[in-house]
């Protein structure tokens, strides 16, 4: 699955916008963010749609993003993986 381009990036520009104010994520290239030297977040297309993949710990989760319902649990799931990484 190859990364999202920018046309597909479009779609969320108000998610990526949401990302962009959170302070200790750094948007390295449209659409991947890092946070403390390390890759955080990125996003896919494919036939079924427009994905995020969120490192959690050592592993990365899946999350589709094609919905406004989803693209908020999205963004949730990210408040809470930066929470839990600055241990509150």
């Amino acid at each position: 699955m190859k990364h999202a381009d920018v046309r597909a990036l479009e779609a969320l520009c108000d998610v990526i916008e949401n990302l962009r104010r959170r302070p200790i994520l750094v948007e390295k290239k449209l659409g991947i963010f890092y946070t403390k030297g390390r890759a955080f977040l990125h996003f896919h297309k494919d036939p079924t749609g427009l994905f995020a993949d969120l490192r959690q710990g050592d592993d990365w989760q899946r999350f589709p993003v094609n919905h406004p319902d989803e693209c908020a649990t999205l963004l949730a799931a990210v408040d809470q993986t930066l929470d839990e990484a600055s241990g509150r």
